[in-house]
């Protein structure tokens, strides 16, 4: 298919960027890409298990959790299969209905995520600042509804960008970027109806701000009512579940929102392409190693599932018995 299109028509198929032209380099874009998506899927999954399958585990704060380890590992599964299976075949191709399905899901997780991850830092608010009163604000209703409640929100947010982006016809098919990302199909409508999705945008970036100062403000009383905590070690334990809650957030929030307003090039752009890769890996790879770092819960639970603490047990019996 031609790269430019007749004026005011609309396309059939996009061309993505490739990752080089030459056959080696798409191979080895191939295992990079493979390997961690593969790591981000495993990771992943250790969370949901192991929120899953041990019952101490089955408290608000780590529904939350297991909730966003869904979130993130459906989210990358979205554009990085894509992106591989096009490496190894050697095309760049991605049909319009594959691109909508894409923008689709990729925004709904997207969204998802950040509500989410707004929700988990009122539970921390009310779990520290408000001890007495959590069983009763924060019961499994409540839980449920609020999930319920991020779900549906990253759903219609995910449906107006979406008709907004594909309501205009595109002049071009070829998109600068590993997958279908809303900047840079803005690049190539035709008309001027993109600017509703402009507005869209604006819109999602004043609710993400407002999520961040929520959060800001939230950790500013937790902190406060934290460094009160006489004990060293209930300090420790406060800081331990909320540290890496407020780690995920910032890197989330700051790589997408760097890929997101800055103006993407009409060219193939290598800061593009680590910007957009930054937020659409980094957050979903790393959010399970940030939360079992400092979380002696999440540890003890992923040790116990992988066998870790029974393999202990069974080699320090066994050189008992050789004593």
């Amino acid at each position: 298919m031609n790269a430019r299109i007749g004026n005011e028509s609309s396309v059939s198929e996009f061309l993505l960027q490739e990752f080089s032209a030459i056959r080696e380099m798409q191979i080895l874009h191939f295992f990079l890409f493979l390997v961690l998506y593969l790591a981000t899927v495993f990771g992943n999954l250790l969370i949901i298990s192991a929120v899953a399958f041990d019952h101490h585990l089955h408290t608000p704060m780590y529904f939350f959790l297991m909730n966003l380890a869904i979130q993130d590992l459906i989210a990358v599964s979205v554009t990085i299969p894509k992106s591989i299976a096009n490496s190894l075949m050697n095309t760049r191709h991605i049909s319009y209905t594959g691109c909508v399905a894409q923008v689709l899901s990729f925004v709904f997780f997207l969204s998802s995520d950040t509500a989410l991850l707004t929700v988990m830092a009122y539970d921390r608010y009310v779990a520290i600042c408000n001890p007495f009163q959590y069983e009763m604000v924060i019961n499994r209703a409540a839980c449920i509804q609020m999930v319920g409640g991020v779900w549906v929100t990253g759903f219609l947010n995910a449906v107006m960008h979406t008709s907004a982006t594909f309501a205009t016809p595109f002049c071009s098919n070829i998109v600068n970027q590993f997958f279908c990302e809303i900047p840079h199909l803005l690049t190539l409508a035709c008309s001027n109806l993109y600017l509703t999705e402009i507005g869209v945008l604006v819109v999602s970036v004043i609710m993400v701000t407002g999520c961040f100062v929520f959060i800001v403000v939230t950790y500013v009383h937790i902190f406060t009512v934290v460094l009160k905590i006489p004990s060293v070690q209930g300090r420790k334990k406060a800081f331990s579940t909320c540290i890496p809650h407020l780690v995920v957030f910032f890197v989330f929030c700051f790589t997408g929102c760097f890929a997101y307003l800055r103006p993407p090039s009409k060219t193939p752009s290598d800061l593009d392409f680590a910007l957009t890769l930054m937020y659409t890996f980094v957050p979903p790879m790393f959010n399970p190693i940030i939360y079992s770092m400092r979380n002696t819960e999440i540890k003890n639970a992923l040790s116990k599932l992988l066998g870790f603490r029974q393999a202990s047990v069974n080699i320090s019996f066994w050189l008992i018995l050789k004593r």
